[in-house]
């Protein structure tokens, strides 16, 4: 009998045939285990059978219907080697044997004549085919989990010897090392190098070996040796396998590399403290409670928003104590999982209110279901309000005109900075170089006191900051070294200079308040009000400008018109031929235009000492005759002071000083605003005075007034040259004769020093290098006379024409002006002049068109002693012809040449000087001198022969 616990009870046998022993073995079967059993009749429902699967066993007949039981063999194990094959016949044999041995067949069964042997042998060899399949099975299934274990490339895995030598290795094991890993099979594990290093060994994994030869399982983390280029850390376990008979086989090692952990745990043991660092550090809270508002968690640096401790914060209650309540509707918490930027407001420990914002998020945290992230806004806040107020200042700034204006609403809303309520403003005096006080807060006074005037030296705070350009902060002023007044109740100050506008100081009674945001905020609100100044400042300028142009335009103008004027007035005092014809053209011309309202020239008379009117033209309504014109530097009407001063007198607005002076009231009278009187001087010879009026006040600027004395001078020079003119043609003259003190004169000088006579009678020459005046030297050697001539300042070169006994003739080059050349621009004639160590006389040819009294002043004012000896008339109608008929036909140089020559005796007989002589003091050549002589004399006998030959009426004419 077959035991209950049958290997066959649970399996599926599949006979096949139909043969009565096979009909007898399913019967048995079925009785005596609890097999299931299927039958097949042929080898095809057989094999259909075995491709359904389920099958643990196939008994097959030898005999089947059109084939046999070695067919349905071979067929079978074409689809596998494992299913367990009997083949059982009565009539069997050895070649049948072998064919079914060879076919792969499991047990061949040779079937005795008894059928209860018959079926009692076939079920036990069933039974053991089945076991033995069973076990082949099973160890299979261990060889395969094995080398599944074994080649994990997830796993290094060392197979030891049961005397703990290397037998195995697997791949991943391999690629530890970079060596032949073959070369160390049979060495003990403990030394190999991928945990030792060389002739060493490491005792961690030998008690692990030895813990495992003993039967016991072991595990440690082993780090390879730090010596090699990746050292790495692995996690071995050591088991022990035994057979069935509980006898060590072997020793498996796994190692499983655990570096890459090793390391993830170090990271996340240094971020969470890094996490711990950064929660006791940042500013950010974070607290977690429960449904019910109790804290489960508080963040250690609590402290920073709330001033409390985090054990303080778990004593206080719930959260709604510290928040508020009815922070955040849980519904919709619950909907949206997180609320971000609530905000709200709480008072800290010291009883501060901040502003905070806060997020609320649904988490499952150690108890906790709510996080609250609560961040501290208030500065924020306060910077924003004061932003916002900066805007509203830089509004104003725009609508702002003046410095003093700025200056105050910096003031004004300074208050809006946080923690700022003391605030002034210095502006920068260009002028007095000093920086002034012009706007401060009620708070400044009363913490500080009065605010002084700050010279700009930098020797205090304010001063430093404007003079340096460098902002100054100070967290307690009373560290700082310029502090000027010890005594103040500010500490925490800072001092922003406005670019070269001024200084702007802010502060507050309190220590340190200078943080980020109120630093900003003060450089943004300084920034802001230098723009301001700016602008103002520009604006200004260009104002300024705009007036300044404008002045310009109405000046040039005014110039233009000005200018006009004076051209016609030169052309017309160029055409005039009479003094007469200038004075009333003048006045015409300058009151054609309703500039000048009134214009007149006059001349001083000497006997009144007053200006008298010699010309007018323009609105006069009766004003000369009201005036008496004195001579006077003083209060005198313009006229009167020009004529006094010489100098242009400028009265631009007539009505100051009304009371002072009478002409003021009866100018006003006429509408006259404004006054300029005018020298008419040429050579330092007055030619009267130029007076004009105008209806407007301020009418005459420097321009103007610069312009108009030019044109005095063109008046002057031109009545000058009238003046020269009318010498010309008059022939009647006076002959003055004047005795002159003054050793300021030249040759008063010289014959002092040289102690002798000069005297000159006429000849003087004008060139390029000065003016050459030829002098007759009388009782004294002429070498004495050349040798003082060369000492003297006004005489730059002498040069000797004749020589005689007792003197001789020089022609001395002037460094200044000679008096002929004067007396010439107003047509006088300088006749001669005779000079001794004690006395000089002058005598001077006087035209009867010229004024004898203007020669004579002319006199007065070049020498500083003049006496007038005698006056007589001449009339020298034929002379005078005669001599400008002949200067006429002469050159410059044949008028050089023959008064040279004249006055170094060549005409003298005997001839005191030869040609020669004449030529080289001339500086050329003899024939040229001769011809120049010749010239000269032709003309000369030509004019006297054409004199000559004139009829006697003609001459008498003449």
């Amino acid at each position: 009998m077959v035991a209950p616990s049958s290997v066959l009870d649970s399996s599926t046998v599949l006979l096949a045939g139909e043969s009565e022993w096979l009909t007898q073995f399913a019967a048995t079967l079925e009785s005596r285990t609890n097999a299931v059993v299927r039958t097949a009749e042929t080898t095809s429902a057989a094999i259909d059978i075995i491709e359904d699967g389920g099958i643990d066993c196939l008994v097959s007949a030898y005999a089947l219907p059109e084939t046999t039981g070695i067919d349905l063999l071979r067929a079978v194990r074409a689809e596998t080697t494992t299913l367990p094959v009997l083949l059982g016949t009565t009539t069997g044999s050895e070649a049948i044997a072998s064919t079914a041995i060879e076919a792969g067949v499991t047990d061949y069964i040779a079937l005795a004549d008894s059928a209860e042997q018959r079926t009692d042998e076939i079920l036990d060899r069933t039974e053991r085919a089945v076991r033995s399949a069973q076990r082949s099975t099973t160890q299979r299934e261990r060889a395969r989990q094995f080398d599944a274990v074994f080649n994990d490339s997830r796993a290094a895995t060392w197979v030891l010897d049961p005397d703990g030598s290397l037998a195995r290795v697997n791949q991943t094991a391999r690629e530890l090392l970079s060596e032949d890993v073959d070369t160390l099979v049979g060495d003990p594990f403990w030394t190999l190098p991928w945990w030792s290093r060389p002739g060493a060994a490491n005792a961690d994994v030998r008690r692990l070996v030895e813990q495992a030869l003993d039967g016991s399982f072991g595990n440690a983390v082993v780090q390879q040796p730090l010596d090699t280029d990746d050292p790495r850390v692995v996690d071995l376990s050591v088991r022990p396998v035994e057979n069935e008979r509980g006898e060590l086989v072997s020793v498996v090692v796994e190692g499983v590399d655990i570096t890459e952990r090793v390391d993830l745990e170090r990271d996340l043991r240094q971020s969470e403290e890094l996490h711990r660092v950064t929660l006791n550090n940042m500013t950010d809270t974070v607290l977690i409670t429960n449904e019910d508002g109790e804290y489960t968690y508080v963040c250690p640096n609590v402290h920073f928003i709330f001033g409390y401790t985090a054990e303080e914060i778990h004593e206080q209650g719930t959260i709604d104590d510290l928040l508020g309540a009815d922070l955040f509707d849980r519904a919709d918490l619950a909907a949206d999982g997180v609320l971000k930027n609530i905000e709200t407001t709480a008072t800290d420990k010291a009883g501060r209110e901040h502003t905070l914002l806060i997020n609320v998020r649904e988490v499952s945290i150690q108890d906790g279901t709510l996080l609250f992230s609560c961040r501290d806004i208030t500065k924020r806040k306060q910077r924003e309000e004061a932003l916002a107020t900066l805007q509203e200042t830089a509004r104003d700034f725009l609508y702002a005109e003046t410095h003093q204006e700025i200056a105050q609403h910096i003031v004004d809303d300074t208050s809006g900075v946080p923690d700022l309520d003391a605030s002034a403003v210095y502006l920068f005096d260009v002028d007095a170089n000093d920086l002034r006080p012009t706007a401060h807060s009620a708070a400044m006074r009363a913490l500080n006191g009065p605010l002084p005037t700050v010279h700009a030296d930098g020797e205090t705070l304010v001063g430093y900051s404007f003079v340096e350009d460098e902002a100054l902060f100070f967290d307690d002023v009373h560290e700082a070294d310029r502090l000027e007044n010890r005594a103040t109740d500010l500490r925490s100050v800072a001092y922003i200079p406005l670019g070269d506008h001024g200084v702007f100081v802010a502060g507050s009674e309190h220590v340190g308040v200078f943080d980020d945001v109120t630093r900003e905020l003060a450089d943004l609100l300084a920034a802001t009000a230098e723009a301001a100044l700016d602008r103002v400042t520009r604006e200004s300028r260009l104002r300024k400008q705009d007036r300044t142009l404008q002045q310009q335009n109405e000046q040039l103008t005014a110039l233009n018109r000005t200018n006009e004027t004076i051209r016609e007035i030169d052309q017309a005092v160029v055409r005039a031929e009479t003094r007469e014809e200038i004075d009333h053209t003048v006045c015409e011309l300058l009151t054609a235009d309703d500039r000048f309202r009134f214009a007149w020239i006059g001349a001083v008379d000497p006997t009144t000492d007053t200006v008298e009117p010699r010309a007018w033209a323009g609105s006069e309504q009766g004003y000369l005759d009201s005036q008496s014109f004195a001579v006077d530097g003083t209060t005198a009407e313009p006229a009167g002071r020009t004529a006094a001063t010489g100098d242009v007198t400028m009265v631009t607005n007539v009505a100051d000083g009304l009371r002072e002076e009478q002409w003021r009231k009866d100018a006003l009278a006429r509408d006259y605003l404004s006054v300029l009187s005018i020298p008419l001087v040429y050579n330092d010879l007055s030619h009267g005075v130029l007076t004009v009026y105008t209806p407007s006040r301020d009418a005459f600027d420097d321009t103007t007034k610069t312009v108009l004395a030019e044109l005095g001078e063109t008046i002057a020079s031109a009545l000058s040259a009238i003046e020269r003119k009318n010498a010309l043609l008059t022939t009647s003259m006076t002959r003055v004769e004047f005795a002159v003190d003054d050793p300021a004169f030249v040759l008063s000088r010289l014959a002092r020093d040289a102690d002798c006579t000069l005297s000159y009678q006429g000849g003087i020459q004008q060139s390029a290098e000065g003016s050459y005046v030829f002098v007759t030297v009388e009782d004294a050697p002429l070498s004495a006379v050349v040798d003082a001539a060369s000492q003297l300042v006004g005489i730059d070169d002498v040069q000797t024409i004749s020589t005689g006994d007792e003197g001789g003739v020089l022609r001395l080059r002037l460094t200044q002006p000679f008096l002929a050349l004067e007396l010439a621009d107003h047509g006088a004639v300088f006749r001669e002049a005779t000079a001794t160590p004690t006395a000089t006389t002058l005598v001077v040819d006087i035209p009867d068109s010229i004024d004898v009294r203007t020669i004579t002043q002319l006199v007065r004012e070049t020498f500083a002693t003049v006496e007038l000896r005698a006056k007589q008339t001449l009339d020298q109608t034929a002379t005078h012809d005669l001599y400008s008929r002949v200067l006429d036909k002469l050159t410059e140089r044949q008028f050089e040449v023959v008064q040279t020559a004249y006055y170094s005796g060549y005409f003298e007989s005997p001839r005191e000087s030869t040609g020669e002589d004449v030529a080289a003091t001339l500086g050329i050549s003899p024939p040229a001198f001769y011809a120049h002589a010749r010239t000269v004399q032709r003309k000369l006998f030509e004019t006297l022969f054409e004199e000559h030959n004139l009829p006697a009426s003609a001459r008498q004419v003449e």
